[in-house]
């Protein structure tokens, strides 16, 4: 047999058969521990958390961005007051309220119109009483006096749009809220998105539900000073917040 030669400074390991302890066999241990090799052909590399090294698109990072900038700058009163929106229940409330007088599609208006046409001797029916939609449409409604309750959504882009819809509700004393999710409000009136809904009437039965709602809302938006006088932002960074304390 060939003996191999060892080099100078090198130590020969020899083999303990898998226990720790030269020749002896530890039987506490079942199995033996053996540190993880991550290295090229060693063992699967961990689950990572990557976000942060990933490159998002650009409409996620101009998203993230303007949230900061939000978060950052001081908010007058005019746009803070869109933060506020109301409760989880009152809003469950209200898209059920709302949800109850859908406007009509396109055949349910075409059938209801033949129906009319059909019974020429008999006088025409009442017009059905629906949501109304449309900014335009909702700011004349508020100026006549003839809406009962305005519903505003949080994140209307441009926020210019809706920004006059609160002062005028308040000085025509018409009662407003602000809802989370224009999409919200889009899927009440079979839209994708809708800024703005205002009831006009409603039926006995839901008479006291709106009341009730009106009453809240009055209390929460028309009445409340503070809503009008609150500044938002200057949300300073966790960076900026350790710099400032050590001054």
């Amino acid at each position: 047999k060939m003996v191999k030669k060892v080099a100078k400074g090198k130590k020969v390991v020899m083999s303990t058969g898998g226990s720790k302890s030269g020749g002896k066999k530890d039987n506490t241990a079942l199995f033996e521990k053996s540190a993880r090799n991550y290295r090229i052909g060693g063992d699967i590399q961990p689950v990572r958390d990557l976000t942060r090294f990933v490159k998002w698109p650009k409409y996620v990072r101009v998203q993230r961005q303007k949230r900061i900038l939000l978060q950052r700058l001081k908010v007058p009163p005019t746009i803070n007051q869109f933060s506020q929106t109301i409760n989880k229940d009152q809003a469950g409330k209200l898209i059920n309220l709302l949800s109850k007088y859908k406007p009509e599609s396109k055949s349910e208006k075409k059938e209801r119109l033949q129906k009319q046409a059909e019974k020429k001797d008999e006088k025409k029916g009442p017009k059905p009483v629906n949501v109304k939609y449309g900014l335009n449409h909702i700011t004349t409604l508020v100026e006549n006096g003839s809406a009962k309750l305005v519903v505003l959504a949080h994140d209307v882009d441009p926020m210019e749009l809706v920004l006059h819809l609160p002062a005028l509700c308040r000085k025509k004393n018409v009662p407003f809220c602000i809802v989370k999710g224009k999409a919200r409000l889009g899927r009440v009136v079979g839209k994708k998105t809708a800024t703005a809904l205002a009831l006009t009437e409603v039926k006995k039965e839901d008479y006291t539900d709106l009341e009730n709602l009106c009453k809240s809302f009055r209390a929460a938006f028309n009445d409340n000073d503070k809503l009008r006088r609150t500044w938002g932002g200057g949300v300073m960074g966790i960076k900026n917040v350790h710099k400032m304390e050590k001054r």
